[in-house]
């Protein structure tokens, strides 16, 4: 059994399907040939196929003869795609597949399918002239996982939300002493029991929470929410029962006027605006971690492709942060010694044929591997450097700082790395090729 996905994998899936709908979303077909189609988990994989074949009858009828061909050949395809798969996975099942015309004005049959990487709900069958990626985009949007506890007087309950899917996890009610008058000289040990069940009910929740919130030892959850309509939720979020590791991620406090389901569907709508800037905050935080380093001049970071790709390969880097929208492509490239080189080049020095010839016979030097994007390569590589990937965006002022300034990659390091020195030992060295910002 393997364990569930770390955040960097889930970072790394999001990054891909992010990559996939902008490739999708561009390409156009010639006439109605491009199928999207999305089942959602526990769907028979007999019934599309059932509708697939009804499809290929009403096909068989249009007038126009090669839009025919197209719309029959791509029917065809997906039903030997969905060949493949004895059942639809566990999150669902997603295919896309077609004819599509390239920047050349040549046609293209694209034809693969995948298991998105958490649960999608929507049921989708589109025969157009583009693919749909609308679902794909939902997806991308409802990423985190956010908890929520709900406690008044009568009772507690625990949910999460993730996008628009909320489940209750547990509840239960108590019975706390009410305040009253009578007692005389007992009315100072009514209000010490009183204060007693009530600590015990703060407990009881925090170990709940506990429970509920942690998996493996680690927090499961991007984010807190409390709510309630008394001031236990206030005791709670400043009391040391609390988890110490759930105690930085509460990230909202509100007061609502019910406790329970009613209680918790306030609870989302009152916290909604918090919900959507955890991941801003969150790389915010990153980035401005990555900048102390800088203005204390620890000696612990690194930026730009040539300094970054040195220090990984000696497994200095502890966080490589990247750019999500970096577009360099990596070349493998043998010169007339028989040694391989590694270019990293920005689309307009792929244009540069100098980059590719070899110095000492001014040949074109021999392609090695398929050039591949650099991005996409880092994140099937990166594990062995024993580094954490995390990808930002230009939205934030420092997400724009750090790809207009520092070239969209860095990282911090575990120690220090002088790399003047390192660079003097390899100023003869061509390994590494960068753009004019990073030289």
């Amino acid at each position: 059994m393997t364990g569930p996905p770390s955040d960097t994998d889930t970072n790394i899936q999001m990054w891909k399907v992010k990559k996939l709908v902008k490739s999708l979303d561009a390409a156009r077909g010639a006439g109605t040939s491009m199928i999207s189609l999305i089942m959602p988990p526990k769907s028979q994989l007999s019934q599309v196929n059932n509708m697939l074949t009804q499809e290929y009858g009403t096909a068989s009828n249009i007038k126009s003869r090669v839009n025919r061909l197209s719309v029959l050949s791509a029917i065809t395809s997906t039903q030997q795609r969905l060949k493949l798969y004895s059942r639809v996975p566990d999150n669902g099942l997603i295919v896309y597949c077609g004819t599509v015309l390239t920047d050349e004005g040549k046609e293209k049959k694209v034809n693969f399918s995948f298991e998105p990487f958490r649960p999608i709900n929507t049921s989708l069958y589109l025969c157009d002239n583009k693919f749909h990626t609308e679902a794909l985009a939902e997806l991308l949007e409802d990423d985190a996982r956010f908890g929520f506890i709900v406690m008044d007087g009568n009772g507690s309950l625990y949910g999460v939300v993730s996008g628009n899917t909320r489940t209750v996890l547990h509840k239960f009610t108590v019975d706390l002493p009410k305040k009253h008058g009578r007692g005389g000289q007992s009315a100072l040990r009514f209000a010490r029991l009183r204060e007693e069940a009530r600590h015990n009910y703060v407990r009881k929740v925090a170990e709940f929470a506990n429970q509920h919130f942690i998996t493996d030892n680690k927090v499961n959850v991007a984010g807190i929410v409390l709510a309630g309509s008394a001031d236990f939720k206030t005791e709670l979020s400043q009391s040391d029962l609390l988890d110490y590791r759930l105690q930085p991620r509460i990230i909202a406090v509100v007061d609502v006027s019910y406790g329970g389901e009613n209680g918790f569907n306030q609870a989302i709508e009152l916290a909604s605006e918090s919900l959507q800037n955890v991941k801003f905050v969150q790389e915010k935080r990153l980035i401005q971690k990555y900048f102390d380093e800088i203005s204390q001049d620890t000696g612990k970071y690194c930026f730009g492709l040539e300094d970054t790709f040195r220090a990984l390969e000696m497994g200095a880097v502890e966080t490589l942060i990247v750019w999500e929208n970096l577009e360099h492509t990596r070349y493998v490239v043998r010169d007339s010694q028989g040694s391989d080189q590694v270019l990293m080049l920005t689309k307009e020095q792929e244009q540069d044929r100098t980059y590719f010839m070899d110095k000492l016979t001014g040949s074109d030097m021999e392609q090695v591997e398929e050039p591949m994007p650099l991005l996409e390569w880092i994140a099937e590589n990166y594990k062995q450097f024993g580094t954490t990937l995390e990808f930002v965006t230009d939205r934030s002022q420092e997400g724009m700082q750090f790809v207009k300034g520092f070239g969209g990659i860095g990282g911090m390091l575990r120690y220090k790395v002088a790399f003047d020195e390192l660079a003097m030992y390899d100023e003869n060295e061509d390994e590494f090729m960068t753009d004019d910002d990073d030289d």
